[in-house]
Formats: C-alpha cells, structure tokens, sequence
C-alpha cells in the first residue's frame, strides 16, 4: 500500500508541481480542497477532502491515517493582520491539532516564508512567524522558508518577468539589495525529501544555488539573454510605489478584495537582503539545486507562451488561487 501525504495548497501554483513530484516519488496524495476551488483540475490519482483549513471536522479527514502532511496554503493577499491570522496562523494551529488527533501523528512538512525572518516588515511576514511558533506544537514537524519562487503559472514574479520579456525592466528595491531565487521544480523535490525523511524539528532555507543571491541588475541581465536584446531599465522610486501602494489598497476596500501591493509588501521590496544558504538542507536531505536562473527563465517564459497559445486555442479558463 503507498504511503499517503496528506497536502493543503494543492490547487495553487507550487501546490500543483508538487502534487506532480509526489506522485512520482510513489507517494499517494490526498488533497484539502475548498468549495471555491471545487472545479480546479488535480493530476489523476488524488483523493480529495472537501473543506477548509476554518473546518477542524474537514481537516481531521485529510490527515486520517496519513503518513505525512505537506501544509502549502496560504494567505498572500491583504494589508492587516485580520487578513492573514485567519489562514497563516489560526490555519496551521487546526492542522497541528487535527495531526494530534491521530493514534500515530503524522509529520508536518510546512512551507513558509522567507519572510517570516523579519515579522516587524508586514502583517503578511508577522503572521508567517506566529504560524511557525503555532505549527511547534505538532509532535513531528519541518519548517522550509523558500525565497521568491518562480515558473510556469507563478501569478507573483510572471508579470514582471514578462515585462521584461517585452524589453522593460521596472527595477524595484534598493539598488544595492540582493536576493534568492528558486524554481518551483527545486523547490518541490525538496519539500518531498522532507516528506520522506519524517519530522526534523528544524527551518530551512533554501535557493537555487546562486553564491549571494541576485542584484536586480542580474535578473535583467538574464532577461536581456533570453531576449536577445537589450532591455530599457526604468527605476522605481520607493517613494512612487509606496504611494501606489496606499491607492492599492483604498481602492481594494471599496471593491471589497484584498489587495496584493500594500505598504508592508513594499517594505518586503525595499529590505535589502534577502538571500539564503542550502548549506543545512543540503546536509540533511542530500538535495541540490538543478535550475539555475537562464534555465528557469526559459522554461518560465517559454511555458507562459504555451499556456497562453493553449487558452487561445480552447476559449477560456478559469483560474485559481492558493488555497
């Protein structure tokens, strides 16, 4: 009998590549999945509990009998902490106790946040930290804070890598900031070393192998080979953006939707580093890095292109979220 993972997130962007990974790791993977996203495709082969993290009733049928559960919902959208608490804290508290429950706890794999290093930037941040301390309670349990996390589907970077694409570089952040990257095809062989491993009790970080991260000016850089032309460069004041940011959000409220640039999102822009070492993870779980940023560009934008040619060709899609 395979062994089963029980996985929140399933329908969203790394949730999927992941449901893929587990699959071919001979894993059997049993999905939470909200009304909301009732009608999203999953891979053949997954079980799906209806319900939602607000659900301990739903909750105690995903993790039943579960060898492992991989936590990689979240809230990404919001300015207060009324937004997130729900989900990143209140959420991972009901998934730590509903593991409890069970004769023989599963361990937890919980994805994170590189942001969750500083609580005092966001309420986005803040409440990745408190879900951390929440998910401690667990008897078995991994914490994996990814960097920005990139490929086909992503809804966060895709939009200003194919600005790019086109031959503008909106640059954003301090001049001399630095960050890591990963690709959401790394990212998932690691989560899924972690599953096998059982509980570590430890946070991770990881990247996709770049010493010191990236300057903006390297992601351009990159952008520019891809191309093939060179790229116009536009500075972004924090200034500029961070009044955008209040516009965001007023205009947010009055259409009743959480916003995604608040002014707590450009703190995160602005802080000047962001950059990991595998070093721990490596150590642990013998997992490396396989995609380097030219390759994952490619296949990022390359897949984008694809996608939009396969929704010509058929009319229409509906989208969806992380859950």
């Amino acid at each position: 009998m395979l062994a089963t993972v029980a996985l929140t997130g399933a329908t969203g962007f790394i949730g999927r590549t992941l449901v893929r990974r587990l699959q071919s790791a001979g894993l059997r993977v049993r999905a939470l999945v909200r009304p909301t996203s009732a009608a999203a495709p999953l891979p053949a082969g997954v079980e799906r509990v209806p319900g939602s993290l607000q659900d301990a009733e739903s909750l105690g049928r995903l993790v039943r009998g579960a060898q492992a559960v991989v936590h990689c919902a979240g809230a990404v959208r919001g300015a207060s902490a009324g937004d997130f608490d729900p989900v990143n804290v209140e959420g991972v508290a009901r998934l730590a106790c509903a593991t409890m429950a069970e004769p023989a706890p599963p361990a937890i794999v919980h994805l994170s946040s590189l942001a969750a290093r500083h609580p005092e930037l966001s309420a986005y941040a803040a409440s990745k930290r408190v879900g951390e301390q929440a998910l401690c309670a667990a008897p078995a349990w991994t914490v994996l804070r990814p960097p920005a996390v990139y490929g086909p589907g992503d809804r966060e970077l895709l939009p200003l890598l194919r600005w790019m694409a086109r031959g503008i570089a909106p640059m954003v952040g301090p001049r001399r900031g630095r960050f890591s990257l990963i690709y959401v095809d790394d990212l998932a062989e690691a989560v899924t070393r972690l599953v096998l491993m059982g509980g570590t009790g430890r946070v991770f970080e990881l990247d996709d192998g770049q010493p010191s991260g990236y300057a903006m000016d390297d992601v351009v850089a990159a952008a520019e080979r891809y191309r093939g032309r060179a790229i116009v460069r536009v500075p972004v004041p924090e200034s500029l953006l961070g009044g955008l940011a209040w516009l965001n959000v007023v205009g947010a409220r009055i259409r009743g939707r959480a916003p995604m640039l608040t002014p707590g999102k450009v703190r995160e822009i602005f802080h000047p580093e962001w950059t990991c070492d595998n070093t721990a993870l490596a150590d642990a779980t013998g997992w490396r890095p396989r995609i380097r940023l030219d390759e994952g560009l490619r296949r990022t934008l390359g897949g984008a292109a694809a996608g939009a040619r396969t929704l010509e060709g058929v009319g229409s899609c509906r989208r969806t979220e992380i859950s």
